[in-house]
Order: structure tokens, then C-alpha cells, then sequence
């Protein structure tokens, strides 16, 4: 008899779960390839033989220990991915998910047949995106079968995206980000989506692991048409990045840009109006970056006091 019919969901874990609001997180994250810890460049995995990703930094630590040292240090709701099915990568990632129970979300060839058994071994969600696409469009029976496996409040829908300059919108990318979808993102989607699943995640493509900045444009996008919690990924690069937005002659505004947007943490909350929350990999000094974790987690704890 499967642990499903015997035990109520909320009774086997006390998981994280994010309620919408206007107070911004960070979200911690734990990429696998290999059954290693690394950040990688994501738009550069690849099916073709002989040719492998480009890699920013391979961690000595385990996944286990990341996930420890997130829960000791209060983050919650973040993502462990699997880049590529093996053996070494969902053993991986079940160390992390048994070493903080209830605490992070699990992605990376999640489907019908292996949602409930992560769940079962402590991912608080799954995250969703290849499966339920089916030639370039979402397949809302996929959808409802996972909704009816393990519920709403467990799964999230990854719909990272690219920008196409033939019409200017964002596009959902499947199988390691490497086919474009037909199906754009807006409003009416994420409302729609919402009925199946508890949030969204959305890797901006274009920039991910490139610590070039932040894409704005779709930071704002979701802060617009998210109904629920979601989590933007890509592109941030520091704690002290000044960004010049204002057009205007005023020197007095320029002074009060430049210490407005002090950091892309706090530039997030701001386009994102405290909706978007934030993951940050590559650019974070315990995966070979310039913004140091601790003051990540500072800033992170203010928020959770509030």
C-alpha cells in the first residue's frame, strides 16, 4: 500500500509553502549535474554527443551539505534541479531532500511516474515544465493528472522563457532549454495555470548563470500577471550594482537612483514590488561569485521578520 493512501499529505511533512504576498524572499538553489553541485550556463546543455555544457563552478561539497547549511541558516523554498536523468544525480538529490526535509522543491525529469515518490522523500513540490508540454503546447490532461496524484499545494511550473524579436514576447523553453514552445506567456496564462499548481518558476534563459543583469522587463511582467508566489532566476550579479533608470537631466535624481538601486536584491523587491521572489546561483561566493552568501541571508532574515 503506497504511503499516499495511508497518510495524509499534510500529515507526513511540515513543509514550506510561500503565501502570496508583498514581501520579497530569497530562494536558495541547488543545481546537480553529475551528481555534482555546480552552476552551469544553462542555455548551454545540450543532447549532442561529445559536446557538454559550459561550467562555472564544480562544488567540493555534497548536496546534502548545501541543503544543511540552508536550513540551518533559515532559507526556505528553494529549488534542487537535476540537469539530466542518472543514477548519480536523483541520488544526489535525494540527499539533499532527506538532509532538509519539507524545505526545498525538486525539478529535472519530474513526470507522472516519480512526482509522488519525491514527495514522499521530503521535496515540499516538484517542479514541472517538459512534461506537461506535448508539441509546443501545454497538455492540460498531463496537468490534471498530476494535480490529482499529488495535489496543487505540491507542484510548481517552471515556464522559463527566452524573448523572440520576431513579435517581442517570451516564450516557454523545454527539454534543458533548448526548444522554443509555441506558447508565450501572459496574463491569461498564468490565471489559467494557477488552478493546477501552488507557484511558478521562471529562469530568464537568455542570462541565466551569465551574471549580466537582470532582466527587467520580465521581472516586471511577473510581478503584473502572477497570481501566485513566483520566483524569478537569472542573471544577478551583485550587491552593489548601481542601474540608471531615470531619463531625466535632474541631478538630484541621479543621486537618488544610484542609492535607490543598490543591489539586485533590493532592485527585485522594487520592479517586482516585493511579489517576485529571488534565486541567485552562480553569482554567490559559495559558488565561485562575487556576492558573499552571508549577506544574502541577512537580507533575507529582515524579510522573514517583517
Amino acid at each position: 500500500m503506497s504511503l499516499f493512501e495511508i497518510v495524509p499529505f499534510n500529515c507526513r511533512l511540515r513543509i514550506y509553502r510561500r503565501q502570496a504576498s508583498s514581501t520579497m524572499r530569497f530562494r536558495p538553489c541547488i543545481d546537480i549535474h553529475a551528481g555534482e553541485v555546480k552552476q552551469i550556463v544553462g542555455s548551454t546543455l545540450t543532447d549532442a554527443e561529445g559536446v557538454g555544457p559550459v561550467t562555472n563552478f564544480v562544488a567540493s561539497q555534497s548536496a546534502g551539505d548545501f541543503a544543511r547549511m540552508y536550513k540551518k541558516d533559515g532559507l526556505v523554498g528553494g529549488h534542487v534541479i537535476m540537469l539530466g536523468a542518472s543514477e548519480a544525480n536523483t541520488n544526489a538529490a535525494l540527499d539533499a531532500l532527506q538532509s532538509y526535509p519539507g524545505g526545498l522543491q525538486v525539478g529535472g525529469g519530474i513526470n507522472a511516474d516519480n512526482c509522488q515518490f519525491f514527495v514522499e522523500k521530503g521535496a515540499s513540490h516538484v517542479i514541472v515544465t517538459s512534461y506537461v508540454f506535448r508539441d509546443g503546447q501545454i497538455d492540460f490532461e498531463r496537468l490534471e493528472k498530476l494535480k490529482q496524484l499529488i495535489g496543487k499545494e505540491h507542484l510548481v511550473l517552471d515556464l522559463s522563457c527566452r524573448k523572440k524579436v520576431e513579435d517581442n514576447k517570451f516564450y516557454v523553453m523545454t527539454d534543458r532549454w533548448q526548444k522554443f514552445t509555441t506558447t508565450s506567456i501572459d496574463e491569461a496564462l498564468f490565471h489559467r495555470l494557477a488552478e493546477y499548481c501552488d507557484e511558478f518558476l521562471v529562469h530568464a534563459v537568455d542570462v541565466e548563470g551569465k551574471r549580466c543583469g537582470i532582466q527587467q522587463e520580465l521581472v516586471e511582467l511577473l510581478a503584473k500577471w502572477s497570481p501566485l508566489p513566483v520566483t524569478y532566476a537569472g542573471g544577478a550579479s551583485s550587491l552593489v550594482r548601481c542601474y540608471f533608470t531615470t531619463e531625466r537631466n535632474s541631478m538630484l535624481t541621479m543621486v537618488f537612483e544610484l542609492c535607490y538601486h543598490q543591489d539586485d536584491l533590493d532592485f527585485v523587491e522594487r520592479i517586482g514590488s516585493g511579489k517576485v521572489d529571488l534565486s541567485i546561483g552562480s553569482a554567490l561566493d559559495i559558488f565561485g561569485g562575487d556576492i558573499r552568501y552571508e549577506d544574502v541571508v541577512a537580507w533575507d532574515k529582515k524579510r522573514g521578520e517583517n
